[in-house]
């Protein structure tokens, strides 16, 4: 039974790399993870899946942030990874980067309304977070003003 699953798996997989010519030329995870319209927690979590995406739009939801206040806040995250993911969630339309024309330059990131819709999802998570895995009552306030 188990080879049959796996065998199903691959088909199942092989359509859906057929699915799209754009994807043919690309190895099979990629191709898979590439046709995210299959799959909705699949686009989700390509849009704020990994270490810091999470942590950053947290950070955000509390408040606009600067650069080095979020680099402050988010302990172990490089200046090179936190450029990078914040660029990708900008991409993603998650963050919005506004430069103010000022001597020194001031950036400032914020959430845009499609960022602003992923607190449901992270109060979700925080409180999750808490019950199993902290072993405490859920508190998604307490984790905010944490983040102030």
């Amino acid at each position: 039974m188990h080879k049959n699953a796996q065998n199903m798996h691959s088909v199942s997989e092989s359509a859906l790399i057929s699915d799209s010519v754009s994807s043919a030329a690309l190895p099979l995870r990629q191709a898979r993870h590439h046709l995210v319209e299959h799959c909705p927690v699949e686009a989700a979590i390509s849009r704020i899946g990994g270490k810091w995406k999470a942590l950053i739009i947290l950070r955000l939801l509390v408040r606009t942030r600067r650069f080095n206040e979020l680099q402050r806040s988010l302990p172990g995250c490089t200046q090179r990874m936190l450029t990078n993911q914040l660029r990708d969630l900008e991409a993603d339309n998650l963050v919005r980067r506004e430069v103010f024309a000022e001597i020194p330059p001031r950036v400032e990131y914020s959430l845009t309304p499609a960022g602003q819709a992923l607190e449901p999802v992270l109060r979700a998570m925080c409180e999750w977070g808490q019950v199993q895995v902290m072993r405490e009552p859920a508190d998604f306030e307490k984790v905010l003003a944490a983040a102030r």
